[in-house]
């Protein structure tokens, strides 16, 4: 059965988190918005899932740059500055004693509606924030034993349409390409872009390891230009790590040619890390089992989460 890349291990304590409601700490059943809310109503909002390692939230500047970067973008004014939803995060976590093992999804709606029309200037109310926290944690095979992808026919739309780079709540082509994998018992989407060639998955983004040269040549890490993905904060992680550790590294168009063949192959998010894949379309990928490439990657990332929450 398809378990996805954002699977994790329950944890009866999520059920008596407090969480941060439009400045107030609320118990979790209590925690609601009104249905006249854009981000209920629109899907008007912007979103940010942060890692806490150590007591701290891991490339925090990072999600807050993006998230006033989308804020912007869709004239938003969150109404807060950065240093304010700091403050408003590290509130969330010391309510609730959380130290690690922590995932915490900080969301901004436009605010609250005079009436149900999309008209941003019928907003009535400053923006929506909420920070829910959970102790989450990845499926421990979902890192070791590799995730399914299926190609979907959703394709990751042109910024003249709705532009990828946005973190927002409106993720309804991603949802599509989420539940056609599901169909197929494939734990994850693998999506293109307008001209065929290799984007992203649908809630994580996505690489290979390829040996052009040869199996004795340099392994080569590939990734997508870019160009109609999210500009995701772990991939940026990843292609900073190989350019430290001197691994040869792309971001480049390539197509499902390239894939099927790959000797390896990963995602990359801010939940589970680097999760390897060993199957896409039915094709098995490399020797179908989690690669040496991507077990390198995994071990840097871990070194530079130690590093950045130290």
């Amino acid at each position: 059965m398809a378990h996805g890349t954002h699977d994790y291990q329950a944890d009866p304590r999520n059920e008596n988190i407090l969480i941060h409601l439009n400045g107030a700490l609320v118990p979790r059943a209590e925690a609601m918005v009104s249905v006249f809310d854009s981000g209920f109503m629109l899907g008007d909002g912007i979103w940010e899932g942060i890692r806490v390692h150590n007591a701290k939230m891991a490339f925090l500047d990072e999600h807050l740059r993006r998230l006033f970067e989308g804020a912007k973008s869709l004239d938003m004014d969150i109404g807060k500055s950065s240093e304010e939803l700091t403050s408003l995060l590290y509130e969330t976590i010391e309510a609730n004693g959380m130290t690690d093992n922590t995932h915490i999804r900080l969301m901004v709606t436009r605010g609250m509606k005079s009436t149900p029309y999309q008209d941003p200037s019928f907003t009535v109310t400053a923006p929506t924030i909420v920070a829910i926290p959970e102790y989450k944690q990845p499926h421990p095979e979902t890192l070791t034993n590799g995730l399914r992808l299926f190609t979907v026919h959703v394709r990751r739309g042109r910024p003249d349409v709705q532009d990828p780079k946005w973190n927002s709540h409106s993720k309804l082509n991603c949802i599509s390409a989420c539940i056609q994998a599901g169909k197929a018992g494939a734990d994850e989407a693998l999506m293109l872009d307008p001209q065929g060639f290799v984007a992203t998955c649908n809630s994580t983004h996505f690489f290979i390891v390829k040996r052009p040269d040869g199996p004795d040549s340099p392994p080569e890490v590939w990734t997508s230009t870019g160009d109609y993905c999210m500009p995701g904060i772990t991939r940026r992680n990843v292609l900073r790590l190989c350019a430290r550790h001197d691994m040869i590294h792309h971001e480049k168009n390539f197509s499902l040619t390239d894939v099927y063949n790959a000797d390896e192959a990963f995602v990359t998010g801010t939940f589970a890390g680097i999760a390897p894949v060993t199957e896409i379309d039915g094709r098995t990928i490399g020797n179908g089992k989690r690669g040496p490439v991507v077990q390198r990657l995994q071990e840097f990332y871990l070194d530079l989460l130690a590093e950045v929450t130290a």
